[in-house]
C-alpha cells in the first residue's frame, strides 16, 4: 500500500513537473499596456478601435473579472503580445483558453483570438497576416453564430466542416481548444465538450484518401428512374374533348338587360365538373430499376499520410476582429499544453463568479426594464395632455367662431 501511494504522488508531481504554462494573462494591473501592442493598422484611415480594462457594468468580482474591453463602434481591433519564447507542440498536448462577455448584446463582430507563428511585427499585424490557429466566437445577425476553429496549413485557412455553435447571450463565456498529438481534438465551451474528432476528417488540411475511379462511368442502359408511366394506363377515347368551362345553365338574362344598349347577352362560363384536367398516366414501379448508380472509389494515389497536422511553432497571440457594436470583454487567457491547468484556472475565474455576474446582470436588467416603462408612461401621459389641451383649444375656437357669428347677425 505504502508503495502503491508513493507511486502514484510520484505521477501527480511528474505531471505537474512535465506541464508548462507558456502564457496566461488577465489583466489584473496595467502591465499590459507595456506588454501588449496595439497595431497601427487602420489608424491612419480612422477605422482602429481603442482598448480599455474593465470589468464592464456587471460582473461577479470586480477585480478578478478585469478584461481587455473593446470601446469604439464599428471599428477594427488589433493588438497582440508576444510569448516570453517560441514553443512548439510537438508530442505534447496544446491547450488555448479565454473568456469572453459579449456585455454590450453583440449583433454582428468576432470575439476570437489568433494564434501566431514566430516572427508577427504586432505594430504591423492585420486581418492578413499569417496566423496558425483561429479559435473563439463570431456573430453577425442570424446567419452567423458560431465557434470558429481554423487552422493554416500550406499557405491556406481552413474551416471546420460542420459548425459549433457560440454563445449568444450578454454573460461571460469560456471557450477552450485542446489539440492532441494523436490529430484528435476537441472543443469545449464552459467546460462542456461540443466537438471531438480528428483533424484528418473534420477538416480539408489532406488531399482525401479515395477519389473516384477516373477509368468508370455509369453505363449507358443503366436504369436509375424508379417510377414509370403505367403502360397500361391508356387515355380514354373523348378524354380531351371535354371543355374546361361551360356555359353556366342556370344563368338567366337579367330583367333590366337591353340589347341594344347593353349588347347581345351571353351566359357566364363555369368550370366543367367533368373536365378532370389533361391526362396523366397512372405511376408504377420501373421493373428494370437497377438502384442508384455508386461511382466506385480507388485509393487516391497523391494522398499523404500526415502524423503531424497538429504541429505547429508559436510566436503569440493576439486580438483581431471587426466590431459593429463594442464592448466585448476579453479576459483570463491561457496557452498551455495542460488540460487540467486550464481547468483549475476556469474554475478559479468563471466556475467562481459566474453566479454572482448572473444575479447581477439580472438586477440592470430589471431596473432597466422600469427605468423604460416608467420612460413610455410619461410619454403616454404627455401625449394624452398634449392631445387634451389640442382638444381645449379646438373647442375655445369653436366658442370664439360662434360669438363672432353672432355679432355679426346682431348687426
Amino acid at each position: 500500500m505504502k508503495f502503491l501511494t508513493s507511486s502514484l504522488v510520484a505521477l501527480g508531481l511528474s505531471h505537474m513537473v512535465s506541464a508548462k504554462t507558456y502564457f496566461k494573462e488577465q489583466f489584473n494591473d496595467d502591465s499590459w499596456k507595456d506588454s501588449w501592442v496595439v497595431s497601427d493598422w487602420k489608424k491612419a484611415s480612422g477605422e482602429a478601435g481603442d482598448f480599455e480594462v474593465t470589468a464592464g457594468d456587471f460582473y461577479g468580482d470586480k477585480e478578478l473579472n478585469r478584461g481587455l474591453k473593446t470601446t469604439t463602434d464599428a471599428r477594427f481591433y488589433a493588438i497582440s503580445k508576444k510569448f516570453d519564447e517560441e514553443f512548439d507542440n510537438k508530442d505534447k498536448d496544446f491547450v488555448v483558453q479565454f473568456s469572453v462577455k459579449h456585455a454590450q448584446k453583440i449583433d454582428c463582430g468576432g470575439g476570437y483570438l489568433k494564434l501566431f507563428p514566430p516572427g508577427l511585427d504586432g505594430k504591423k499585424m492585420e486581418g492578413d497576416s499569417k496566423y496558425n490557429i483561429m479559435f473563439g466566437p463570431d456573430i453577425c445577425g442570424s446567419s452567423t453564430k458560431k465557434t470558429h476553429v481554423i487552422f493554416e496549413r500550406g499557405d491556406e485557412n481552413h474551416l471546420i466542416k460542420n459548425d459549433i455553435a457560440c454563445e449568444t447571450d450578454q454573460l461571460t463565456h469560456v471557450y477552450t481548444l485542446v489539440v492532441h498529438p494523436d490529430n484528435k481534438y476537441e472543443v469545449l465551451i464552459d467546460g462542456e465538450s461540443k466537438r471531438t474528432g480528428s483533424l484528418e476528417e473534420d477538416w480539408d488540411m489532406l488531399l482525401p484518401r479515395e477519389i473516384k475511379d477516373p477509368e468508370q462511368s455509369k453505363p449507358e442502359d443503366w436504369v436509375d428512374e424508379v417510377m414509370i408511366d403505367d403502360p397500361e394506363d391508356v387515355k380514354p377515347a373523348g378524354y380531351d374533348d371535354i371543355a374546361k368551362t361551360i356555359t353556366d345553365p342556370d344563368a338567366e338574362k337579367p330583367d333590366d338587360w337591353d340589347d341594344e344598349s347593353d349588347g347581345e347577352w351571353e351566359a357566364p362560363e363555369i368550370d366543367n365538373p367533368e373536365y378532370k384536367g389533361p391526362f396523366m398516366p397512372k405511376r408504377i414501379d420501373n421493373p428494370e430499376y437497377k438502384g442508384k448508380w455508386e461511382h466506385p472509389m480507388i485509393a487516391n494515389p497523391d494522398f499523404e499520410e500526415d502524423p503531424d497536422m497538429y504541429h505547429y511553432t508559436f510566436g503569440s497571440v493576439g486580438i483581431d476582429i471587426w466590431q459593429v457594436k463594442a464592448g466585448t470583454i476579453f479576459d483570463d487567457i491561457v496557452v498551455t499544453d495542460s488540460v487540467d491547468e486550464a481547468a483549475e484556472l476556469r474554475a478559479a475565474t468563471w466556475e467562481k463568479t459566474k453566479d454572482a455576474e448572473k444575479k447581477m446582470f439580472d438586477e440592470k436588467e430589471e431596473e432597466r426594464r422600469a427605468e423604460e416603462e416608467a420612460e413610455r408612461k410619461e410619454a403616454e401621459e404627455a401625449r394624452k395632455a398634449a392631445e387634451e389641451e389640442d382638444d381645449e383649444d379646438d373647442e375655445d375656437e369653436e366658442d370664439l367662431d360662434a360669438k363672432i357669428k353672432a355679432a355679426k347677425d346682431e348687426l
